[in-house]
């Protein structure tokens, strides 16, 4: 691949199902040692990933959309990790197994999801900070919050519940009791309106709180052996996804590698926010998967 690279974009199921997929390069060029490389997100789609796409250089890179995200219908009800997987599952039938995957915060969720129910798909399995509150002691006050926002949401719609997301994802350490008992924090602190457009698509709340509570299948991930890490990034601190990284680890005895900046180390400054350090990050990545 050079960064002349051509990307073609293909749909897989119809309906609700379509999920929406780029190849990067030549399929036909992966190999044993090197197969497709997958990059997941949730609800982040195909256009975060842009930056990494192009530092990978070695083999062909799919990236795709999340049900509800990008290019894919929208919808209002819930989405939950089963279909992320199967979702997934589909594009790794597509463009053939097994692919080394990443993925990053919900998508590190599905990977662990999809690498414990479908182990030949992948080869190796990059789980990058998952917010995963299931095998985390304050379990419950995590759910609690996230069920809040849901009903923020439907209440009073995106802005008052991303003001309270926004809030949450800085906090680092442990819920404490009385998390939800705080005053909620005012929209107009992160540049958004208090104002409620009816609209109720919003695919990182209709993901909640079921990639949070996603149950942890210890037994098939520790099956995996060294084929599995999860990834921190170097300076998360004690934020939700780094924790339950951490979490994971400790639950199914699998190794925790540090990845260059925060949560968004991979990304080169997509949808207008701070750039991470990619070049960085693709470096440790390839490195893990060589």
């Amino acid at each position: 691949m050079t960064e002349t690279t051509t990307s073609q974009t293909s749909v897989v199921g119809e309906g609700a199902d379509a999920i929406t997929y780029d190849v990067h390069g030549d399929l036909a060029s992966a190999t044993a040692d090197r197969p497709t490389l997958l990059l997941i997100g949730a609800p982040m789609d195909a256009v975060g990933f842009t930056t990494l796409v192009g530092l990978v250089t070695d083999r062909p890179v799919v990236t795709y959309d999340p049900r509800g995200a990008g290019r894919n219908p929208t919808g209002t009800g819930p989405i939950t990790v089963a279909q992320h997987v199967d979702d997934v599952h589909r594009v790794i039938e597509a463009v053939g197994a097994p692919v080394d995957l990443l993925g990053s915060s919900g998508g590190a969720v599905t990977a662990l999801a999809l690498a414990a129910t479908h182990p030949r798909d992948v080869r190796r399995v990059v789980a990058h900070e998952p917010p995963a509150a299931d095998p985390l002691p304050d379990r419950d006050r995590v759910l609690a919050v996230c069920r809040d926002l849901v009903a923020t949401y439907d209440a009073a719609g995106e802005g008052p519940a991303m003001a309270k997301f926004i809030a949450f994802v800085m906090h680092e350490g442990e819920v404490p009791a009385d998390y939800l008992d705080r005053p909620a924090p005012d929209p107009a602190m992160f540049g958004m309106s208090a104002d409620d457009d009816g609209v109720r698509t919003n695919p990182l709340i209709r993901n909640m709180p079921d990639i949070n509570a996603h149950p942890i299948d210890a037994d098939a991930l520790r099956a995996l052996g060294d084929r599995l890490v999860l990834g921190v990034g170097a300076t998360s601190g004690e934020i939700l996804p780094a924790r339950g990284a951490r979490a994971v680890a400790a639950l199914v005895g699998a190794r925790v590698v540090e990845f260059p900046g925060g949560h968004n180390g991979f990304s080169g400054g997509e949808y207008g926010q701070p750039a991470g350090e990619p070049e960085a990050f693709a470096e440790t990545l390839l490195g893990l998967l060589a």
